[in-house]
């Protein structure tokens, strides 16, 4: 499938759904819509996923199939300066994908144009409707869960996950990801949005993927989501936390990160206490272990200042560590194996 892929005034850095679309998704990008770099390349931004052009908005991409929203911003909204770029897409006939919190089938004037050009409004956020509570089964199925586990939003997990799962089928080991946000489930096709189930069908939405999928695989590798000491994301972290029941953590930590990104009152803790925090939240349910660490190091760009700063993140969690988008995942591989 063709996709345009909107970012308006936040590529890349705070575009991570367009940017884990580009890097792992299974589409043919044929631009990025960002109206303040128009003009520019997708490859003098993130030079490590397929090259697309950047343009001013819908009315400048010569071919699409869909337009897909490429930004997650806090609180899930829509930004009403992208209404003409939607309106652009449904006109044209092409699908909208988007992750938001606000659902686009529920907008009169997008359900109208929709309908009248035989298009998909696909809101990803929207679970399934009958999800129901726990029954505490998770860890009875055959295969070893990881999960990635973090000291904040934003610094990774899906990421380690999907190449964590990409390497672990390399190997010829048989795997699969499990989703739990809007950009996984984008890449992998299908999963449940977490962070929008009812708090009591949270662990039940997991265990629920956990199960269908446990024996058919001999490793899940299990998409984390926010951090369990976020002042407003914990209870989605410790749903997943507790309905997954993982074997393993992998906690993800991106380099120079000192506060909780957008709650900058809240400081991050000494790096080592999130070891003991979660394997003492998930013991009563289901003992786990932290038995690797990522370390997102974009914003380090000397190679061997990045390395020092994988290796004093290791020492500090005593178990291996890298940045696997930067360096070789085979060695948290072998930590979670």
């Amino acid at each position: 499938m063709q996709v345009a892929i909107l970012a308006h005034e936040k590529f890349p850095d705070r575009a991570k759904t367009a940017v884990g679309v580009l890097r792992y998704g299974d589409y043919d990008v044929t631009a990025v819509l960002d109206r303040d770099r128009a003009g520019g390349r997708v490859a003098e931004h993130v030079p490590d996923v397929p090259d697309a052009p950047i343009v001013e908005g819908m009315a400048d991409v010569e071919e699409a199939d869909a337009l897909l929203i490429g930004i997650a911003p806090i609180g899930g909204g829509f930004d009403e300066s992208w209404r003409a770029d939607v309106e652009n897409a449904l006109e044209r006939g092409c699908d909208v994908i988007s992750g938001l919190h606000y659902f686009l089938e529920d907008d009169p004037d997008f359900r109208r144009l929709a309908e009248a050009n035989d298009c998909r409004l696909w809101d990803v956020r929207k679970p399934d409707e009958d999800l129901t509570v726990s029954r505490g089964i998770a860890g009875e199925v055959d295969a070893e869960v990881i999960l990635t586990v973090g000291t904040d939003c934003s610094v990774g997990k899906m990421t380690v996950s999907l190449e964590l799962q990409r390497a672990a089928e390399e190997r010829g080991l048989d795997s699969a990801f499990i989703p739990t946000g809007q950009t996984g489930i984008m890449i992998d096709g299908w999963g449940n949005p977490i962070d929008r189930v009812v708090s009591d069908f949270t662990a039940g939405a997991v265990e629920e993927m956990i199960v269908e999928k446990g024996d058919e695989h001999d490793y899940l590798f299990v998409e984390g989501q926010g951090t369990i000491i976020h002042p407003a994301y914990s209870a989605v972290t410790c749903g997943i936390l507790h309905g997954s029941m993982p074997d393993s953590l992998v906690l993800c930590h991106a380099a120079g990160r000192e506060a909780i990104h957008g709650y900058e009152e809240f400081p991050i803790p000494p790096i080592e206490t999130y070891v003991d925090l979660y394997e003492d939240l998930a013991a009563p349910v289901h003992e786990t272990r932290v038995a690797a660490g990522a370390l997102n190091t974009k914003e380090i760009y000397e190679e061997p200042a990045a390395r020092d700063a994988v290796s004093e993140y290791a020492d500090d969690l005593g178990v291996p560590a890298t940045d696997p988008v930067r360096f070789d995942v085979d060695e948290i591989l072998e930590g979670v194996l």
